[in-house]
């Protein structure tokens, strides 16, 4: 072997040991960009997990509070007063699903139940202790009589001296809390401070629990399943064979919840991450050996052929420059899918936010023209008065200023209308007269409904009618209403809105267009679902949704349905009010 061959052979291994330290190091710098962009999608889910975990066990922590104030709870003494007030509480658990709904007096004991599956004694209880000393207990577990996994909290009931006498308890199912939960998220699960697995949307990992090692999870009976975990940068990368529905590569993360006493895990399947840190590594490999290998084949041509070395030097050159450019293109490409992919982002960042913006700039339009024009005949009115006075002629003055006032009113109608319809209501559903409502919701649209050449056909009876409700919230209902409706009917000849009002038990209010009418009916309560265009200005599907979960919170029941004649009919049944069940 000639001194020149070995050297060369050495050439090609120091080569083939660069294009590999090469690709080593591409690969690994994809992989963390890669796992950074994961994790931070990773976070966003868990974060919206958490969100959603805490918002619905708020629900049933609400719930103990406002049933401890209920007055049938003070009242009860005997037993038959036990059983009133456990058909209450049985309406009051169907009515939020909630597993039970009991009260127990300061010793314990269970005095009346909706379903019976509270413990009978609950005195060694932590939550109950804890209401006892005049706070919100919370807890969870598997509790007798339950064979199932549940939520407590126990809100305490305090006597007009300011003494505990009892504490009424919810148990919520964490079941159906789950099943609300969408099965294709990644694997999210909710330890709690034993590390014991009791909320996830894996099934196979309920009652796992934290090793005395501190990472990863074992299962509550039966040996360790196959396990490993790994720092990648500062992202922990675990290893593991659990079942069809884990990643067998997860980037894990955390995140504590102390209000509700538990900690939020995420496990993200890392593999799209391999995959592309795998790709870019071997797209620069095999550009690199590519290049290498046209290369060596030059020179070694270039050996063989010293005659032909002006030919195979062009040939080298040429192939370079396609190489060349064809990174540069694929570089290019890259770039310009980042950029449009940032583009993208932003584009949808820039939606949401006009679509909130949307609506106040419509009704903030119409607002503006409905005052525009009493302003300018108030100061008509103004001038013209300051002329009668001058001229001596007070009746006339007095006319006008008889004119401002009115016009005053009317603009006060107005922003009274507007503020109320902006306010944020709190408030406990009350008794409230609906035809102020629908007359409210009219004004509110009315400037809408004339620049569009709609018209709302409405005939309210003399006398009020009183319903279970919120004035602000089933005004919100009416808008939606009358504006979808108006809406529906963009480009048709015939523009005309319908509102019948029934007083018969239950309160019936049924808005009826002339549109096109429901393509799916069964959908239009859907969170998201819309037939309007997309754009900032067309909403966001959330308006019918919204006004479905308004109207079952005071007991009332929302319908939409097509007419036989055309048009779509929605329909609003209100409970009335009745004074004896309020007392």
């Amino acid at each position: 072997m000639t001194a020149s061959r070995l050297k060369r052979r050495w050439i090609v291994l120091g080569f083939i040991l660069a294009v590999a330290a090469l690709a080593g190091g591409v690969w690994r710098y994809g992989y963390l960009q890669a796992l950074e962009q994961l994790a931070r999608r990773a976070e966003a889910d868990l974060a919206l997990a958490s969100d959603r975990l805490d918002t619905q066990l708020k629900v049933y922590q609400e719930l103990a509070v406002l049933v401890s104030d209920h007055p049938m709870i003070e009242a009860a003494t005997t037993s038959a007063d036990m059983a009133d007030l456990s058909a209450v509480l049985l309406e009051i658990a169907d009515k939020t699903s909630a597993l039970d709904v009991a009260f127990a007096n300061a010793r314990g004991e269970v005095l009346a139940s909706a379903n019976g599956l509270t413990p009978a004694n609950l005195s060694d209880a932590p939550y109950f202790r804890r209401a006892m000393q005049g706070a919100l207990g919370s807890d969870h577990g598997i509790r007798t009589p339950l064979s199932r996994r549940a939520y407590f909290y126990a809100a305490p009931v305090f006597a007009r001296s300011g003494r505990v006498d009892g504490a009424v308890i919810v148990v919520a199912d964490v079941e159906g809390i789950e099943q609300s939960w969408p099965g294709s998220t990644p694997a999210v699960f909710f330890t709690d401070v034993n590390d014991e697995v009791f909320f996830t949307n894996r099934s196979e990992l309920l009652f796992w629990k934290r090793p005395a090692a501190g990472q990863g999870l074992v299962p509550p009976a039966g040996a360790a399943r196959p396990f490993s975990a790994d720092m990648v940068g500062s992202h922990e990368i675990w290893s593991l064979d659990w079942g069809p529905y884990l990643p067998r590569h997860a980037l894990h993360l955390k995140r504590d919840l102390p209000v509700i006493g538990l900690t939020g895990e995420i496990l993200v399947d890392a593999a799209p991450a391999l995959r592309l840190a795998g790709l870019q590594a071997g797209a620069l490999t095999a550009i690199c050996l590519a290049f290498g290998a046209l290369l060596f084949l030059a020179t070694e041509r270039r050996r063989a052929l010293a005659t032909a070395n002006a030919v195979l030097e062009s040939r080298v050159a040429e192939r370079t420059r396609a190489l060349s450019a064809t990174n540069t293109r694929l570089l290019r490409e890259v770039a310009e899918r980042q950029e449009a992919e940032a583009a993208l982002k932003q584009a949808q960042a820039d939606l949401v936010q006009a679509g909130k913006l949307s609506a106040l700039g419509q009704m903030s339009a119409g607002i503006s023209h409905e005052l525009n024009q009493p302003l300018m005949a108030i100061r008509s009115f103004a001038e013209n008065g300051t002329q009668y006075l001058d001229r001596g002629r007070a009746d006339k003055a007095a006319e006008n200023l008889a004119r401002i006032s009115d016009l005053a009113r009317r603009m006060g109608r107005i922003i009274r209308n507007l503020r109320a319809f902006a306010r944020q209501e709190s408030e406990a559903a009350a008794r409230v007269d609906l035809i102020g409502v629908l007359t409210s919701a009219i004004e509110l649209t009315e400037t809408r409904l004339q620049r569009d050449g709609v018209r709302l056909h409405f005939t309210p009876p003399a006398h009020p009618v009183w319903v279970r409700g919120g004035e602000v919230r089933l005004g919100q209902v009416f808008v939606n209403l009358i504006t979808n409706a108006a809406d529906a009917m963009d480009g048709a000849e015939h523009r005309d809105i319908q509102i019948e009002l029934s007083t018969e038990v239950p309160v019936t209010v049924t808005v009826r267009d002339t549109g096109p009418g429901l393509d799916l009916p069964d959908k239009v309560f859907d969170p998201f679902y819309t037939t309007k265009a997309v754009g900032a200005s067309e909403g966001m599907g959330l308006g019918l949704s919204i006004s479905y979960g308004i109207v079952q919170s005071f007991g009332g029941v929302i319908r939409g349905e097509n007419a036989p004649d055309g048009g779509a009919v929605f329909t609003v049944q209100l409970e009335a009010w009745q004074e004896e069940r309020a007392a």
